[in-house]
């Protein structure tokens, strides 16, 4: 009995479990026979043992940083980590873009319901010319009467030196736009001089004539040669400035040699108009009311002529624009297309309120330098001033750069081009922009050149034809430069408009911010802006 009870001194010794504590120290704890604990003794007393296991944990925190677990319910929303969210603007910048590429490649036709009033004008001059050149041929064919007699001496003595007037105009065009691309600097203040003496030239040859109404229009255009001159006393600065401008817009046409091919068709469609034009008009001198047969002949032809110049404006226009704006090479006749079909409306409304604009903001100009102290023309300059502000702001033609780029309509291009010019203060650097009456005086002298040579030819073959040989002559010269013209003109509102659009793109210099700042330091000393600010006396008043 007693060898079972009896216990080895391994069996009654407590058993010793030894364990390693968080800091690495070992530590014993004894376990009697019946797993009560009797006694833990450690190596380095209980104190310091207490010491160093707070150290180690401390140690431990600072070495690693154990993130806290989030306990998240299973219909929570989770936020994405910050990380891995895009930045703002790109998920802006990718519908803006898109915008623009769909924008640029509108199908949508512009100014519609002028472009029917166009279209149906045009059919009825197709149908006039068809009916008076039928009446015409009719009346040369009859036999022993006065109309005959008077259709043949036309077709002998009148149509002859207008088809020579506008086959010089269609030179002369040639010319002139040649020139400008060669020699911008040297042809601005070459096309204001040319004016005064070709005007000249040509007042002076028809008071020769001696007969009433050469007289009349003899000194009419003396007069106009009078103030071409002191037109070009005025205006040496800018002419300086404007060369520089014709200069650096023109630069970008020798990357794309076939950008003046739709002037040049323009201008080829024109003389034949011009041409079937003259042959109709002598048919209406024999029909019911002759003066206002041939004034209605002569706007239908004015408003097409107008027409054909913007189409080769808006043409250009959108080659450019592309250029500056995208660094795009945009094909020349798809452009063109675009230009006589989906923005022909446009080109209709712009070809009859821009020719208007202009004419005012001749007459504003006048009246702002003859004003004085008269409160009769105080009053009319301080009219024509608040006119030409509301005109400027819903009709202009730095308006065709938009529409070529954006396809928008005349009114919202005229609004957006003047938006950009006043956001970045360029409202008297435009203002003061000579381009426009350039390009206005070149055509003067083309139709003075014209009217010398065929008011020469018909005072040598039949006098009595002088007068209306002479204005026809001036009138198809005149139309003829401009369309040709229109090349570098488009040019000159492209630089300005896209200037005002995206001024940081690496094609720009500094010319037009130099030119803005001696605008600012020097105010109306060194440039004379174009009277579409009222005057500080007018706001005074």
């Amino acid at each position: 009995m007693g060898g079972s009870n009896a216990v080895t001194a391994e069996d009654s010794a407590p058993h010793q479990i030894s364990t390693t504590d968080i800091g690495g120290t070992e530590k014993e704890e004894k376990m009697d026979v019946g797993g009560e604990p009797t006694a833990v003794t450690r190596v380095d007393g209980a104190a310091d043992l207490a010491q160093r296991e707070t150290t180690d944990q401390s140690r431990l925190r600072t070495q690693r940083q154990i993130p806290t677990i989030q306990v998240v319910s299973h219909h929570a929303v989770v936020p994405p980590p910050p990380i891995t969210t895009p930045p703002q603007s790109q998920t802006v910048q990718i519908p803006n873009t898109q915008a623009s590429i769909s924008t640029l490649n509108s199908t949508k036709y512009t100014n519609r319901i002028t472009l029917f009033f166009f279209l149906l004008q045009l059919a009825a001059a197709v149908v006039a010319f068809a009916f008076f050149s039928f009446k015409a041929v009719q009346g040369v064919i009859e036999q022993g009467t006065g109309k005959s007699r008077r259709e043949r001496r036309a077709l002998m003595f009148w149509l002859p030196p207008i088809e020579g007037a506008s086959l010089l105009g269609i030179i002369l065009a040639f010319a002139w736009q040649r020139s400008f691309r060669a020699w911008p600097a040297f042809m601005v203040s070459f096309s204001v001089w040319a004016c005064f003496l070709i005007t000249m030239a040509a007042g002076i040859l028809l008071l020769c004539f001696s007969m009433p109404a050469t007289d009349g229009v003899g000194i009419l255009v003396l007069l106009f040669s009078v103030g071409t001159g002191i037109y070009a006393c005025w205006i040496p600065r800018r002419a300086s400035f404007s060369g520089h401008i014709f200069a650096k817009s023109l630069q970008p046409v020798h990357k794309f040699p076939g950008v003046n091919g739709p002037a040049y068709i323009m201008m080829g469609i024109g003389f034949l108009w011009i041409s079937l034009w003259c042959f109709a008009v002598i048919g209406a001198l024999e029909f019911y009311y002759p003066p206002l047969t041939i004034f209605v002949l002569v706007v239908s032809l004015m408003w097409t002529a107008e027409v054909m110049r913007n189409v080769a404006n808006l043409t250009v226009s959108r080659v450019i624009a592309l250029y500056y704006l995208r660094g795009m090479q945009c094909n020349i006749q798809f452009s063109f297309q675009r230009a006589a079909s989906i923005n022909l409306g446009s080109a209709c409304l712009g070809s009859l309120l821009v020719p208007s604009i202009e004419a005012l903001r001749i007459i504003a100009r006048g009246l702002n330098l003859l004003e004085g102290e008269d409160e009769f023309l105080f009053s009319c300059a301080h009219c024509c001033l608040r006119v030409m502000e509301s005109i400027f702001r819903y009709g202009n033609s730095w308006a065709f750069v938009h529409i070529a780029a954006y396809g928008k309509g005349f009114v919202a291009a005229s609004q957006s081009t003047w938006g950009l010019f006043n956001s970045r203060g360029m409202e008297e650097l435009v203002d003061s922009d000579i381009t426009s009456s350039i390009c206005f005086l070149t055509g003067v002298s083309s139709g003075a050149l014209c009217v010398i040579f065929a008011a020469s030819w018909t005072f040598s073959e039949h006098p009595r034809y002088t007068i209306t040989v002479s204005l026809v002559a001036f009138f198809v010269g005149y139309l003829a430069t401009r369309i040709g013209m229109a090349l570098p003109q488009a040019c000159v509102a492209c630089f300005y408009v896209c200037y005002a659009e995206n001024p940081g793109v690496r094609l720009f210099d500094s010319t037009i911010p130099d030119r803005l700042a001696k605008i600012r330091a020097a105010g109306q000393e060194s440039v004379s802006a174009t009277p579409r600010f009222v005057s500080r006396r007018v706001l005074t008043a």
